[in-house]
């Protein structure tokens, strides 16, 4: 899945892909929305972002679905 995330005063948006479900990084952005002090999130290679909850604009979620292989037409 698909997440963006917008920090306060930058012009680009962080992207990541995600293993994650929708509703686990929801409680996620949440807690760190909450009082905590920071977003840490996990793409799926591995590597970790860390961005201070602080200065968060806005995180989107991207809808779960599986990923389409071909040029089939619908």
């Amino acid at each position: 899945m698909e997440i963006k995330i917008g920090i306060q005063n930058v012009n680009r948006e962080i992207v990541l892909e995600s293993e994650q479900t929708a509703d686990e990084v929801a409680d996620i952005v949440a807690k760190a929305m909450n009082g905590g002090a920071e977003l840490r999130l996990a793409d799926s290679k591995g590597r970790h972002v860390i961005v201070p909850s602080n200065v968060l604009g806005y995180v989107e979620i991207g809808a779960e679905e599986s990923r389409r292989v071909g040029f089939g037409a619908l």
